[in-house]
């Protein structure tokens, strides 16, 4: 078991040591300071961020309606909010093209009457983004909801706390830790997100090009910096999740 254990961590392990030793480190500083990937590392960083927030604006009432209620139908929500897991990214941009594009299900009239175009933008960047990032959420705090003692809000309402008093309260610390942890994963998804963003919003330098396309496009011209861009994701990622797992999600 540990031989077999140890050939799986060396597959993890192994591109990350082939990118440190390609890595042009003579370099590294000026790659990452040249216009394009500065420009690509703060329009990534805006994205990510707001599709976190827009996750977790969404997804906590929904994972609270998951757990909680018992409707006709609730398998099929369910599915429908997962399913981005598993469907490939570029499906999951022509899909968000069929939707909001300007000929597009919902895209059409949002420019017929509100002038608002989606594709080829920053919000449609962040739309990509929260797309395959939600589910993340969802998953992790429903986990939490459904496995949570629930006597302590019955005890609350039997005290007289209403029930957004219990929520706010009672419900909300003791899921925290599951909140931060579906957050840093919903974030740290739609960092390095690729396929559904440059389908539903393209390439454009300064407006949707975030660091994954940023490196995609760079493997194609000059590899220094698509390797130091890599490897700033791989940074960033890494030690997010790991300061954050001993304070949130092992408590989760």
């Amino acid at each position: 078991m540990i031989a077999v254990a140890a050939v799986a961590v060396a597959f993890f392990a192994l591109p990350l040591v082939g990118l440190l030793q390609q890595a042009s480190w003579s370099t590294f500083g000026h790659d990452l300071s040249s216009d394009e990937a500065l420009t690509a590392l703060r329009l990534s960083l805006v994205c990510s961020l707001g599709a976190t927030a827009l996750a977790a604006l969404f997804g906590l009432p929904l994972a609270w309606v998951l757990a909680r209620l018992r409707f006709p139908g609730r398998a099929l929500v369910r599915a429908l909010v997962l399913l981005p897991l598993v469907l490939p990214p570029v499906v999951g941009g022509v899909a968000l093209l069929s939707a909001f594009s300007r000929r597009g299900l919902v895209g059409e009239h949002l420019y017929d009457w509100f002038g608002v175009q989606l594709t080829f933008t920053t919000a449609g960047a962040i739309l990509a983004e929260t797309f395959v990032a939600l589910p993340f959420f969802v998953i992790t705090v429903e986990a939490a909801l459904r496995t949570m003692d629930q006597r302590f809000e019955e005890v609350a309402a039997t005290l007289g706390a209403g029930r957004w008093t219990v929520f706010r309260r009672v419900t909300l610390p003791l899921i925290a830790p599951s909140v931060v942890a579906g957050a840093v994963l919903a974030w740290a998804r739609a960092l390095g997100e690729f396929g559904a963003t440059i389908t539903f919003a393209g390439n454009i330098v300064g407006r949707t090009q975030t660091l994954p396309l940023a490196v995609y496009q760079a493997l194609e011209g000059n590899r220094d910096v698509a390797l130091a861009l890599s490897l700033v994701l791989v940074i960033v990622s890494l030690v997010l999740i790991v300061s954050l797992r001993d304070r949130w999600l092992e408590r989760s």
